[in-house]
Order: C-alpha cells, then structure tokens, then sequence
C-alpha cells in the first residue's frame, strides 16, 4: 500500500515537471500534501514538512551565502586578470585558444551561474574562433564540459538537490569527489588539447591576431563595479573560505556568513551599493532555496509516511543480489543517460531517494548514492531539457541538434572518466559490503 502511493507520487510529481504542467517547486509542496491528507495521514503532515524544513535549513543557509560570496567575488573582478591573461595569451594559436576557452570556463563556473558561464566564455572567445575560423561547436563542448564539473560544486544545482532529498551533510558528498573533479578538469584540457590540435592542423595559426580581437567587451558592463586595487586581498579571502570549508574549520554555513560580510564590507563598503549587490545576485539564488525548502516538503512527507522505506523495499525484491552490492556503480553510470531525457528535479527528486532506500540493502550508505548520482552532468549539460543549451547555442547562432551530434561523444567520454576516478579514488564504491545498513530515517542517514 505505502509501496503504491509512494511510487505513485513520484509519477504523478515526475509528470507534472516533466509535461511543464507545474513548476518543480508547485509539484514538490503539492503533491505529497496531496497524497498525504488521502492516506489518512493529514493530521501528521505540519510535524512530517517542519521536520523536513529543519533538518534542509543548514544546506540552504550555505547555498544563499555561497552563490553571493562568489558573485560579489566576481562584481569585483577577482576571475578578471585571469581570463584576461588567458585571452592575451592564446594568440592566434587554436589549440591555445581552445585551452584558453576550457580554462576560462573552469574558472568563472566557479561563480555556480551556466547563464554567467555562458555569456563571460563566448563574449570573451566567439570574436577569437570566429577570426581563426574555429568551429564554434568546439566552444560549446568545452563549455558545457567544463561547466557541468565545476557545477557539481555545493553552490552549483545538483548537490544541493542531492543533499537536500537525501538529508545527508554537503562536506560529505563534495570533498571526496574533490579528486575526481580535479580528474575531470584535467579531461576537458586534455579534449581541448585535442580539439584544438585538430583545428590548428586545418586553419595553421594566424600571427597578425592581436588581444583586442578577443575580449569582446567581457565585464564593460560592470566595470564600475570592479575592485582590481583589492585583487590580492579578495584571493586572500578566497582562498581561506575555500581552506576553512575544506578543514572543517567552521561548518560551511558559518564559513560562507563570514566570508561574504568580509566581502561586501571589503569592495563595497557603502550601504546602498550592498543591498543592491546582493539584490542582483539574489535573482540566482532564490530559486534554489526554493527548490531546497520545497524538497524538505517532499522528503519530510516521504519519510515520515514510510513510503520511501516501502518503495526501496519492494525495488530490492525485484534487484537480483549479485548486482545490489554494485547499485552506487550502477548509478554512476546511469546517471548521464537519466538525466538526459528527464530533468534534474526528476531524476534527483523521483528517482534517487528510491535508489537510496534500495541500495541501503546491500550495504551502499546514501551519500555514496548521492555521489554516484552527481556523475553524469557532463551528458545532462546537452540534454534538450536544460534552458542554457538554447543559451550558448543562439549566442554561437549554431543549431541545437548540431551541438548535441558533435559533443555527446565527449560528455559521455568525460562522464566515464568521472565515474573511473571517482571508484579509484573511494569516492563511489565499487562494491559494497552486501549486509544491510541500519535504518534510523527512511533512506536517511540519521543527522
């Protein structure tokens, strides 16, 4: 009976989203609600959300500082000499020019914005490729390769979906996975290499290119926002927010409280521009938080029905046991293609707490789940799903289909090697132990 309501809210949320019928946030608070109150449980669900609220507070907490520590970072121009440096010296080399375009994207993701990504990477390389006459498909590979690894970060989408429907600490997915993702940086430079290599054989290299072909405006829009007098301090800060977190010196939501009141009152000590600040960057983050409180709806009504414990149970029965103690393996592969024809809110909030509960079974904890679930963003980032494809491809005025037959070889290549490092560096277990893990919370690990 749980089994069936569970598995039927899911579809029932899974199609709403998927169908565009309802936004994820509408679908997320709707409907368990629904299917709550008409399985008797309506006098329980104000306990069942606020326990769920609770428990995702400290995840939204760190997602609002982080997204606005790292756009004021950028408003005040800390990635800038970077990507200048990186665009004065790829000359009028495509393989260095490739490279250069890789770098730069790994470097402004971290701002956790595709949009920002998008528009910083191509306004700053399109004049360059477009004068050598590079294939701009060679761009938007490079771009969504390099975007959708920096955006496993906590302040990207993903993690923070993850974190929030599995109730598990956001340290805990993301610093094992810190390996595999400097792995996979390394894999988009090495394509890009490649890429490149290819292009500079059929083009050579045009030496009367000068940096002014490059460039093209990046950040004219925000100049007066810039702080290039504080570059070093802004490092400083950065680089010791980014230590705290890793240490665990602080939790991660004190870190990022402190980090940004450093920041506004370091660049932007006057009041006004403050507010305004963090009224510009609130646009990127308030969907997220939404999505984070809305899930807590969704996971605290999951949980505390017993549905979610109902429906892993009834998947076990159906999982034969030699392959149980590989379901964290399994769902590092799978993830790439899932999430190409579903999105993120589906696949992470309909399908993962099931894979969750029924991994449980054979010994996989949830956070190993929920690493294995972040691996394949590399194929999502071309799925026709996801808004920032149409993005990049009517900024490089290439077509979608186009982008998606020249670069889902990569991704798919990229996510492989994702899921590779991840096993060799423990991230992901190869095999579990086979022996049921003790139940405290659902599919939760007891916080």
């Amino acid at each position: 009976m749980l089994a069936g309501l569970g598995f039927g809210m899911v579809i029932v949320f899974m199609a709403l989203i998927m169908s565009k019928r309802a936004s994820a946030v509408v679908a997320l608070i709707a409907v368990p609600i629904a299917v709550a109150v008409c399985a008797g449980f309506g006098g329980q669900v104000g306990g069942m959300i606020m326990k769920g609220v609770v428990t995702l507070a400290p995840i939204a907490v760190v997602l609002l500082f982080a997204v606005l520590y790292f756009g004021v970072m950028i408003d005040a121009g800390l990635f800038d000499p970077m990507v200048r440096k990186v665009v004065e010296a790829v000359g009028g080399d495509p393989r260095k020019v490739a490279i250069g375009t890789a770098l730069v994207a790994i470097l402004v993701s971290l701002d956790g914005d595709g949009a920002t990504t998008a528009l910083v990477t191509i306004t700053a390389f399109l004049p360059i490729y477009r004068r050598l006459g590079m294939n701009p498909l060679i761009l938007a590979t490079l771009l969504g390769a390099a975007n959708s690894i920096i955006n496993i970060a906590p302040w990207g989408g993903p993690m923070p979906r993850v974190a929030s429907v599995l109730r598990v600490e956001i340290n805990d997915l993301f610093l094992p996975l810190i390996p595999a993702m400097i792995i996979g940086c390394v894999g988009v430079l090495v394509l890009a290499w490649y890429l490149g290599g290819k292009e500079l054989r059929r083009l050579g290299v045009v030496t009367e290119l000068t940096p002014s072909d490059g460039f093209g405006g990046l950040r004219d829009e925000a100049a007066d926002l810039a702080r290039p007098k504080l570059f070093w301090p802004n490092l400083i800060i950065t680089l010791a927010v980014i230590a705290a977190a890793v240490m665990h010196i602080l939790p991660m939501p004190v870190i990022f409280m402190i980090g940004l009141v450093i920041a506004l009152a370091l660049n932007y000590p006057q009041i006004g521009v403050q507010r305004l600040r963090i009224a510009a960057h609130g646009a990127n983050v308030l969907p997220i938080i939404l999505l984070v409180f809305a899930a807590a709806v969704f996971t605290g009504i999951l949980d505390g029905t017993g549905m979610v414990k109902a429906m892993g149970a009834s998947f076990v029965d159906i999982v034969p046991p030699s392959m149980g103690r590989h379901l964290a393996l399994i769902t590092a592969v799978a993830s790439g293609p899932l999430t190409f024809v579903m999105s993120n809110d589906a696949y992470y909030f309909g399908i993962v707490p099931v894979l969750a509960e029924a991994a449980s079974h054979y010994g996989v904890s949830p956070v190993e789940i929920g690493r294995a679930c972040l691996l394949g963003q590399n194929i999502h980032a071309l799925s026709p799903l996801v808004a920032a494809v149409y993005l990049v491809a009517g900024m490089l005025d290439v077509d979608v289909g186009a982008m998606q037959r020249f670069g889902l070889k990569w991704a798919a290549a990229l996510a492989a090697l994702l899921v590779v490092a991840a096993v060799l560096t423990g991230a992901v277990p190869f095999s579990a132990s086979g022996r049921p893990l003790p139940h405290v919370q659902g599919s939760s690990i007891e916080q």
